[in-house]
């Protein structure tokens, strides 16, 4: 016999329900209904308040934490770790946060990460480094809670644990979402799976305090990737991501990072090192990079096995970008056509202050081509050319860009010559070194004072803001005591009427100039014009007349020769603006000063230009056999080559300066740029 369902029970059950509320419907169809609620003594039988954190941390000593670690590695049946004992006997301020919790190399099973917690509810850290301490699943999970509970780390260290496992990363994810301290996480080292990166990427998706993320040799290429780029298009917070050694190739784990790009413009650093970008992936992230107008600041693609094939994509991405200032290409095979690719776009770039090309293949070709870019740069503050076979040629590029350029502060070239074919140039080597390391320095001089100059500007400038209030006020105390006095006088002379109107339009007028003093104490024209602008912050009288008169005279080119003033033609006066200055104090002195623009430096520059050409036409007519130094060579041209190589070009009859150069460089391509750099560059500028 089959066996009643339950669907049956429950239907029989509601047709009876059904009969009785239909036989009884008459008889309850006007009775009143009531609905009556117990008292809320009856509800609620009790309350709890709310957990303290720090209800044990409040006048405790360092005698108290150290008794309270001991008894609960007695209670939990493990040994007090030394290192531990040690650095908590060390500490001296308990209010506040200390410095480290070191335990870097300790093997911590679960008895002593349980532990810890009688020091974490006592004592807070900036630094809590658990880099190589053995942590499985259990231990992982109770550290991470004790931290997001109280709230015990900024900057936690949990690298090269490989054992944390799906829990502890879902416990790291929690820690990372719900605590409001935490800010640097460095994961290094231990795999992130599959299974537990969907808790990371929830996790850094809303997370509020996280700024730098350390994800090295994560295991990250593939689905993991895909997962964290996507929750980091919404992160507002992260600064700083280090990818490095994930083997990232460069397709979709390429493609991932530049729709990261497009979308997030928050994070300023990523660090690509040690990947397989590839040239195919390299388009991938520029096509991002050209989004980050105002964003990206550092990108490193360190030996990312890169072409010349991938600089044409990042030369079209670079006059895009705003705010980029670090690249590093190191380790790639650029080469030289990569460079000369790379080139166009570092010019029109306006915010590269950083180059790394360490490694990079690069010959003396390679070398004036990032000559050029140093002489077009304004702003290029480091450089690193290390590990490339630079000989003569690139350096005497490198050398004459340090002529026209005055921002870089720091170029790196290896120590040692290279091997020439010409003994004599191993010399020649050491004397072009010598003088990039001296241009570098006098770079970094010109920037110094700038920046004091800048500095005293600025001083200044709050100064007479300072100075104009207090002039402000006393007008009105004055103006406001005349007041008092006309109304008790009734009457005054004539005389004193005239006098006192014109005291006040003067005193009327005085703010109007100040403002115009401040308006031309900006930056950018005490850049152009050093000395004028010392001259508006003195408080010493000048008359307009004498201001006028000091035109300061066109400053020769590096070695060019000084001419007479005769011969010269002098350029029409340049014109010429006054400012008030305001002393300090209340003397309410205002100076008038007159500012003098720079004379144009047209003609000269047209001069020697057309010098320069006519040299250049009469070179080109030479033979290859017998050649002469040309007759208009400059003179400031035949001082740097004897200067270099210790010999008189204008009395060699066997070469001339471009022979010269072609056996220097010993190809033509490095005479043909070093000539154009010559003219374009030294002559121009």
């Amino acid at each position: 016999m089959a066996c009643p369902s339950r669907g049956d029970d429950v239907s029989a059950s509601s047709q009876q329900t059904h009969a009785r509320t239909h036989d009884s419907g008459a008889g309850s169809k006007h009775r009143s209904k009531r609905v009556t609620f117990p008292s809320d003594e009856d509800i609620v039988s009790g309350a709890v308040e709310p957990k303290d954190p720090w209800r044990h941390a409040q006048n405790v000593t360092v005698e108290e934490i150290l008794n309270a670690y001991r008894q609960a590695c007695q209670k939990l049946n493990c040994k007090p770790i030394p290192k531990v004992l040690k650095q908590i006997q060390d500490l001296k301020d308990l209010t506040q946060r200390n410095e480290c919790l070191e335990l870097k190399g300790e093997k911590l099973d679960y008895r002593s990460c349980e532990s810890l917690e009688e020091i974490f509810k006592r004592v807070q850290f900036k630094v809590v480094d658990l880099e190589q301490t053995n942590l499985d699943e259990d231990g992982a999970s109770a550290l991470f809670d004790m931290i997001e509970y109280y709230e015990s780390a900024t900057h936690l260290n949990i690298s090269s644990n490989r054992h944390i496992g799906t829990r502890g990363w879902q416990a790291a994810a929690h820690m990372m979402r719900k605590t409001s301290s935490l800010q640097y996480l460095d994961a290094r080292n231990s795999p992130l799976l599959d299974h537990s990166a969907p808790f990371v990427a929830r996790a850094l998706r809303i997370s509020g305090s996280l700024t730098v993320l350390h994800l090295e040799n994560t295991n990250l290429s593939g689905r993991p990737l895909m997962l964290l780029a996507t929750a980091l298009k919404m992160n507002m917070n992260l600064r700083e991501l280090y990818l490095a050694e994930n083997k990232l190739n460069g397709l979709q784990d390429s493609a991932q990072l530049g729709n990261l790009l497009k979308f997030n413009y928050n994070i300023q650093n990523l660090d690509l090192r040690h990947n397989h970008i590839l040239d195919s992936g390299l388009a991938y992230i520029c096509e991002g990079l050209k989004e980050q107008r105002k964003g990206l600041v550092t990108l490193v693609l360190w030996n990312n096995q890169l072409t010349h094939n991938g600089m044409g994509y990042l030369a079209a991405a670079l006059p895009y970008t705003q705010s980029l200032e670090t690249l590093n290409l190191g380790h790639n095979a650029v080469g030289n056509e990569g460079v000369h690719k790379l080139k166009d776009g570092l010019i029109a770039n306006r915010s590269i202050l950083r180059l790394g090309l360490v490694s990079t293949k690069l010959s003396c070709e390679g070398a004036v081509a990032i000559a050029e870019f140093i002489a077009e740069s304004p702003r290029l503050l480091r450089l690193d050319m290390r590990e490339n076979e630079i000989k003569t040629g690139g350096l005497m590029a490198l050398s004459l860009a340090f002529k026209v350029n005055t921002s870089l502060l720091r170029l790196d070239l290896d120590r040692e010559p290279k091997k020439e074919t010409v003994s004599c140039f191993i010399e020649t080597q050491r004397a072009l070194l010598a003088d990039i390391q001296n241009g570098c320095k006098r770079n970094f001089i010109l920037a110094k004072e700038k920046e004091e100059t800048e500095q005293k500007m600025r001083q200044s400038v709050s100064i007479a803001e300072i100075a104009m209030e207090d002039q402000t006020q006393e007008d009105e105390d004055a103006s406001a005591e005349r007041s008092e006095e006309e109304n008790s006088a009734g009457q005054g002379d004539a005389t004193d009427e005239g006098s006192a109107s014109e005291s006040q339009e003067v005193n009327e007028q005085k703010p109007t100039l100040q403002d115009d003093s401040d308006s031309d104490t900006e930056d950018e024209e005490a850049a152009e014009e050093p000395k004028a602008t010392a001259n508006t912050t003195s408080p010493i009288e000048i008359p307009a007349i004498n201001a006028c008169k000091a035109v300061p005279s066109m400053s020769p080119l590096p070695g060019s020769p000084v001419t007479d003033a005769s011969t010269v033609p002098r350029p029409p006066p340049s014109p010429s603006r006054c400012f008030s200055v305001s002393s300090p104090g209340r003397g309410h002195k205002i100076f008038m000063v007159t500012r003098v623009e720079s004379p144009p430096e047209q003609q000269q520059t047209t001069v020697l230009a057309k010098g320069v050409s006519e040299w250049a036409a009469e070179s080109q007519t030479c033979t290859q056999t017998n050649i002469k130094a040309p007759s208009q060579l400059p003179e400031f041209f035949m001082n740097i080559f004897s200067k270099h190589f210790e010999t008189d070009i204008t009395e060699s009859n066997d070469m001339n300066m471009q022979s010269y150069l072609f056996k220097i460089a010993s190809f033509r391509v490095i005479h043909e740029k070093l000539t154009h750099f010559l003219f374009k560059n030294v002559i121009y500028y």
